[in-house]
């Protein structure tokens, strides 16, 4: 697979499809990466194709993907941004839409914070977000499921790095996306369409205040995943929205 590199940042990425770029990333928390495409709720890679030239990676450091990178003590939010950027930059891209599962909710966040000129519209798939009940849950998920796997990789990297890294993720702004404040969605004008859920790490809420706050969002209807018809029609939904965002 082609891979980007930029100083110590190695990118692996995937490309399908032809049309105007849509940048798309799976889910799975720290282990974002191009595999988990094939147990994706929506298989964006493949639904969406035949519409746009769809671009994925490996997020930096995930297991199992084969994107490397130094693991930020500080600003984590911008180090993931500064790789999707440059990875439409490698490929000459300026303006892309963006679809982000899970995690991805916060980094749509912090792209269009980024890039408001180069993010033309966004959608957020279940998307992780704090819950004040169990403020938590996103270190306890980033410790059980991406570090053990990291630290067999990477036994140089310290403790108190690892530690600053979770706090720079998950405490820093330990409210909505984490990766943005409620004042910059309420402000940002850029298209956006919430695919809402409900799990420990993707709160219903997040998702209904992304959709209440931004003044250009939509919401579908929750849940979506079932039947196989209402989960067809969502998708469909998802091209419909894009589609009538492509800049003239």
């Amino acid at each position: 697979m082609p891979v980007y590199q930029r100083d110590d940042v190695r990118i692996r990425y995937e490309e399908v499809g032809s049309g105007f770029p849509l940048l798309v990333v799976p889910g799975g928390g720290l282990n974002s990466r191009v595999a988990n495409w094939q147990s994706a709720v929506i298989n964006a890679m493949e639904e969406f194709k035949h519409d746009f030239r769809c671009i994925t990676m490996d997020q930096r450091n995930a297991n199992g993907g084969e994107s490397t990178g130094p693991v930020p003590a500080e600003n984590a939010w911008e180090a993931f941004a500064d790789d999707q950027l440059g990875l439409m930059d490698h490929l000459g891209i300026r303006q892309f839409f963006f679809m982000g599962y899970c995690i991805g909710g916060c980094f749509a966040g912090k792209l269009l914070q980024r890039a408001p000129q180069r993010v033309v519209a966004a959608v957020f798939c279940q998307t992780v977000g704090h819950r004040p009940e169990d403020p938590d849950v996103m270190v306890r998920h980033s410790r059980d499921n991406w570090l053990p796997g990291f630290r067999e990789r990477r036994p140089d990297v310290s403790t108190e790095t690892i530690d600053a890294y979770f706090h720079s993720l998950w405490r820093v702004q330990p409210d909505f996306l984490y990766s943005v404040p409620r004042a910059f969605i309420r402000d940002c004008p850029a298209p956006m369409l919430v695919l809402p859920d409900d799990t420990i790490s993707h709160p219903l809420q997040t998702s209904i205040d992304v959709a209440s706050l931004a003044p250009n969002a939509e919401i579908t209807v929750f849940p979506w995943r079932d039947p196989p018809e209402l989960k067809a029609r969502t998708i469909n939904r998802v091209r419909r929205f894009l589609k009538a965002h492509l800049p003239r």
